[in-house]
């Protein structure tokens, strides 16, 4: 089946970035689906979990009013963020995805940013990751699309 894919992501961009920038883009490209991957900047820029957990919200809801299905990525902070901080933020997409009942890959980067070696898999800035991580993340997001979306 053809697909048109458009990234619409912005390097840097927080969720109060995305969800000023998302409604023209639903009105341009009347989507069928729409991956959110956005938090992880916010959390990095210390921007309150309730107001991340607000911006996907309604991003995710603004997307379902246009009939597209939404597939949220969660995302994780840093392990030197300690361990109940990493939980408070991958919990947010969690209850974002069981609040609007949408879909959930609950670690983008899993593979990538989880194993031993995984500075192998990022950019010299340690927090994009390399053109040799794409088939992997693109693995983590596949399985969810072909499992649920059928």
């Amino acid at each position: 089946m053809p697909v048109t894919v458009i990234n619409a992501s912005i390097s840097g961009d927080t969720t109060t970035g995305g969800r000023m920038r998302l409604p023209a883009l639903l009105d341009k490209h009347h989507p069928h689906l729409v991956i959110i991957e956005l938090g992880t900047n916010d959390a990095l820029r210390g921007l309150p979990l309730a107001m991340t957990q607000d911006n996907l919200t309604a991003m995710t809801h603004a997307a379902q009013k246009t009939g597209a299905q939404v597939i949220l990525l969660g995302m994780q902070v840093p392990p030197n963020y300690g361990h109940d901080d990493n939980q408070r933020f991958a919990n947010l997409f969690v209850d974002v995805s069981k609040s609007c009942k949408v879909l959930l890959v609950p670690f983008f980067l899993k593979g990538v940013a989880d194993v031993p070696d995984s500075q192998r898999w990022f950019q010299s800035d340690r927090i994009h990751p390399t053109h040799a991580a794409q088939p992997r993340l693109l693995d983590n997001v596949w399985s969810v699309l072909t499992r649920e979306c059928r």
